[in-house]
């Protein structure tokens, strides 16, 4: 695919963009927001792991974590611009101080709360509580199992990592998670390589078989994510040889019919500092959102933000890539 001179920072510059050519050529225009729906809220990069694959490179040794003050301005903005969903991340969210209050002044404001866990700091001293608390404020969980066999998830995200991971998914089963219907377990799957997921529908099929059988443990979905060549996972690819090859994958693998389910179209993403961005990638990366529309959290404007412009690099096709990926799983 021939690159395009697109501007893609909100800046008027001439950076050569390809997916952006990709989205005018597929849609007549450049990528707008639609809505949002969901607060994206990264509070932290603290993490008990350093997985290989985390695009936001958190790990034991970050100390970047939201302030209570801050967390105060994203739930008035939650507020202003209606959006029913407040979406939790780290590093390891709970991890920060303020995340239980957080967590529950936000059910007590009535927004649906979901917690992106790595599942092992449950086992944490001072953590090991908080299937309980999570499932008293009815939050929803998504955690992330990238496979249902052990070699793959410890490679992955490091030794002993597995079967942490089902101590705690058993812990949360002994808590509703899974079974109840309103305290739903969602696993992500990823690839381990520069590779594309599988279908999604099949891929949970097997994730149920193989987790019941061997262990009892129930959920509600499985999220197939695509790695994005960003983060560590760009560092390891480019190690290798193999980024330029995977971003070629990427960039054939161009779905026209995920445009209108992207995430970024649908959320603002709130990073631990209140700094605004598109989504969670382009925070890792430090792409800014539109210059026209604000650009921290103190400065809100849901009509501007409502109408602003996608900003886009190469990367984001990663998102449109196959079947699509979002932080809630496959577009089509």
């Amino acid at each position: 695919m021939q690159n395009v001179p697109l501007s893609i920072d909100g800046q008027g510059g001439d950076r050569r963009n390809g997916f952006a050519a990709a989205v005018v050529r597929s849609t007549g225009g450049p990528l707008r927001a639609a809505a949002i729906r969901t607060m994206q809220v990264n509070i932290g990069l603290v993490c008990n792991l350093a997985c290989h694959h985390c695009h936001v490179e958190s790990g034991p040794k970050r100390r970047e974590e939201m302030t209570w003050e801050t967390m105060e301005l994203v739930l008035a903005a939650a507020r202003v611009a209606g959006s029913g969903i407040i979406d939790i991340t780290g590093g390891a969210p709970e991890m920060n101080p303020w995340f239980r209050r957080f967590v529950i002044v936000a059910r007590r404001e009535g927004h649906v709360v979901l917690v992106r866990t790595n599942l092992t700091i449950m086992l944490e001293e001072g953590y090991q509580d908080l299937p309980r608390f999570l499932s008293e404020q009815r939050v929803h969980l998504i955690a992330s199992l990238p496979c249902y066999l052990e070699s793959n998830v410890d490679r992955q995200r490091g030794r002993h990592v597995y079967v942490d991971s089902i101590e705690v998914l058993q812990k949360l089963n002994g808590e509703g998670y899974g079974i109840e219907p309103d305290l739903p377990l969602d696993l992500v799957y990823n690839p381990g390589g520069p590779t594309l997921p599988p279908a999604q529908e099949s891929l949970e099929e097997d994730y149920r078989r193989e987790l019941a059988a061997r262990f009892g443990i129930r959920f509600t979905r499985l999220l197939t994510i695509t790695n994005m060549p960003i983060g560590r996972f760009q560092h390891d690819l480019d190690r290798s040889g193999r980024g330029d090859a995977y971003r070629d994958l990427l960039r054939d693998a161009f779905n026209p019919t995920t445009i209108d389910a992207l995430m970024c179209r649908h959320q603002i993403h709130v990073s631990w500092d209140g700094t605004l961005h598109d989504c969670d990638f382009n925070y890792a990366i430090g792409l800014p959102n539109d210059r026209r529309a604000p650009r921290h959290i103190r400065e809100f404007d849901a009509d501007r933000l409502r109408e602003r412009l996608i900003v886009t690099d190469e990367h984001c096709f990663g998102c449109t890539a196959g079947c699509g990926s979002s932080c809630g799983g496959a577009l089509t």
